[in-house]
């Protein structure tokens, strides 16, 4: 009877049943999208309240609170509820941009290595490996500290308030993606040994065909279970690097900078340090749990063993 419903069901529908048994990964789906809601109407919220969230008040400031502040004024008398929501746009963009981007890389990466083996994969491979050698933390830092200015790039784009924007999200993509490249590898090294890959190469198929149409479609499990969980890792790096004074910069609002903001005052206001720091403790830790429940969701032996 199993055998008859399972042979019924569409693989998006095994998919979905196996994910929503996942209670973790349904809590954490849920966490994440009421997040991106939330931050994706800050604008709206703005309105509501009738206040600008970059508005200097020196009369209000660290005030508890109130119905018109909900979670109170920072050190400037700006409003926290609205500098939250406006720093986890910032915050979130990085991380699932930075993601994509780091995914395109190491798919790339560990798509071509793991087809053409041999030299190929062995430089690639060796590549990969350096860059794993590299202490992360000490080398984004350093990175994060070039002066774009010296790099000949034009003044509208090194004085934009989005620089470092746009600068944080290049360093980490350029660091984070040898996870992906590693698994991706992996995977095709066993895709690319069966039955339809090597009919696709005696019928005169090209490389650059067996990769995109025969191989990557396959690699859609990992990939996107890889760029889950790097996006949580991303996340992080950037809330360090932004409290360190590399990331982020004010005006700017991101999770990060508002920690570091709040470290100056934290004895004196400690629930500024609290609210940055609980949401992206949230966010890090629901990408995990999502990751973890699309793997399970998605990897095909669960599927072969409801099946027999």
């Amino acid at each position: 009877m199993n055998r008859v419903a399972i042979m019924g069901e569409t693989p998006a529908q095994l998919v979905w049943g196996r994910f929503r048994h996942h209670t973790l990964a349904v809590v954490s789906a849920l966490v994440l999208a009421a997040l991106a809601i939330a931050v994706l109407l800050a604008p709206v919220f703005e309105m509501a309240m009738g206040l600008d969230a970059n508005t200097v008040d020196l009369f209000n400031r660290f005030r508890a609170p109130t119905s018109g502040h909900p979670l109170g004024t920072d050190e400037l008398g700006r409003d926290l509820f609205l500098r939250l929501l406006y720093g986890g746009r910032v915050s979130l963009l990085v991380g699932l941009v930075a993601a994509l981007f780091a995914t395109v890389i190491g798919t790339a990466v560990g798509l071509t290595a793991g087809y053409f083996g041999g030299l190929t994969d062995a430089f690639l491979m060796r590549v990969t490996d350096g860059v794993i050698s590299l202490p992360l933390l000490p080398l984004l830092i350093v990175l994060a500290a070039i002066d774009l200015s010296k790099l000949g790039l034009p003044g509208t784009i090194t004085e934009s308030e989005s620089a470092s924007l746009y600068r944080i999200i290049a360093i980490v993509a350029l660091a984070g993606w040898t996870t992906v490249a590693r698994l991706v590898r992996a995977s095709t090294l066993s895709i690319k040994q069966r039955t339809f890959v090597m009919a696709a190469v005696a019928q005169g198929g090209g490389p650059i065909r067996i990769m995109s149409v025969h191989i990557l479609p396959n690699l859609a499990s990992p990939i996107i279970v890889a760029t889950t969980l790097a996006a949580g890792n991303i996340i992080l790096l950037e809330s360090v690097l932004s409290f360190l004074g590399l990331g982020i910069q004010p005006p700017l609002p991101s999770w990060g900078n508002l920690l570091t903001n709040a470290q100056e005052m934290i004895w004196e206001a400690p629930l500024q340090a609290v609210y940055p720091g609980v949401l992206i403790f949230a966010t890090v830790i629901a990408l995990n749990f999502l990751g973890d429940g699309l793997q399970d969701a998605l990897d095909p032996r669960t599927t072969e063993d409801r099946a027999d």
